[in-house]
């Protein structure tokens, strides 16, 4: 008689890259040593990378930076890391027989801390969920990169599933068309902007699908959402002297009014849950652009953050893979 096959205990683990543990210098440049140290985040040669990152970001940016995550810090912490938890904490509701856990790219809790909680608790195969609807190498595969070394570490490895993308799926699609809906209604602009986060052109030349695949967002949005207003794409959270993907959102909305655009609304569909580039680059840095240059009336659709459809969006994720 065959004995009966055990099943696996399982795990879900969704990751996003960041954030200070704190809204101080100290831990702001611990947090950026680890992002802008990363060479798929930064791919400049080592050599002449790292003396421009120790020898002047880190000593310039940190204390800049911190002042600006004390604006948008919550009473319960960073809205990042807010929103993750209850997400992970959602879906956990979701799958009562599964082990939920949220990690981090380059902060607290990291993905090796979440993985090394799932092993203790015996689970033997894990689906992972990077929290990025358009892959890119600046993201997605950091990710992934973190979770394969952890286990480079561990003399066993789970089973292992890896979500690459959500970029057209129906549910992050019709989500996104929910909220210009609900923001058109609510705000009568004169136009949409559609602003995706920039990666260097350079990535692109190289094979990285980033820009193909927020063009395909865009493409599945409209193919079932028709506007009686103009609508644009453009790219912002430029950093450095590389060439970015353009339009920049920056330049873009500052040449709207001359346009006859006063009232615009903004829509970031590559961010899942509020951060520094949604807050304080979108709401405060941008929408100063606008109205210095003449816009009268500025507006932002925020992320879906602990929206439980987005949740909806997660468990058919995994029960699809």
């Amino acid at each position: 008689m065959r004995g009966k096959k055990l099943k696996k205990k399982k795990g879900i683990l969704i990751a996003n890259i960041g954030t200070p543990d704190k809204p101080e210098t100290k831990e702001v440049r611990a947090y950026l040593k680890n992002f802008l140290g990363d060479q798929r985040v930064i791919d400049t040669p080592r050599w002449k990378w790292l003396p421009i990152l120790h020898g002047i970001i880190l000593n310039t940016r940190p204390k800049k930076s911190a002042a600006l995550y004390q604006e948008i810090w919550t009473a319960e912490g960073s809205p990042l890391l807010v929103y993750t938890k209850s997400q992970a904490n959602q879906l956990q509701e979701r799958f009562p027989d599964h082990l939920v856990k949220y990690g981090m790219g380059y902060s607290s809790p990291t993905i090796s801390e979440s993985l090394t909680e799932m092993a203790e608790a015996g689970v033997e195969d894990v689906t992972v969920i990077p929290l990025f609807p358009q892959y890119s190498t600046t993201t997605t595969a950091s990710i992934n990169d973190a979770v394969f070394h952890h286990y480079l570490k561990q003399e066993d490895m789970p089973s292992l599933h890896l979500i690459r993308e959500f970029t057209e799926h129906p549910l992050y699609i019709d989500l996104l068309i929910q909220q210009i809906k609900k923001g058109i209604a609510d705000y009568q602009p004169d136009r949409l902007v559609i602003s995706y986060h920039g990666i260097p052109v350079s990535y692109v030349a190289k094979g990285d699908p980033y820009k193909e695949q927020c063009q395909a967002t865009t493409d599945a949005i409209f193919a079932k959402l028709k506007l009686e207003i103009p609508w644009q794409v453009a790219y912002q959270s430029t950093f450095g002297k590389a060439e970015w993907l353009k339009p920049a959102l920056d330049q873009t909305l500052m040449g709207l009014p001359e346009k006859g655009v006063e009232n615009v609304l903004i829509i970031t569909p590559g961010f899942v849950s509020d951060c520094i580039e949604t807050i304080e680059e979108i709401e405060t840095e941008n929408r100063g652009y606008f109205m210095e240059h003449g816009g009268k009336i500025f507006n932002y659709i925020h992320p879906f953050n602990d929206d439980p459809g987005f949740v909806d969006l997660l468990e058919s994720l995994v029960r699809e893979r």
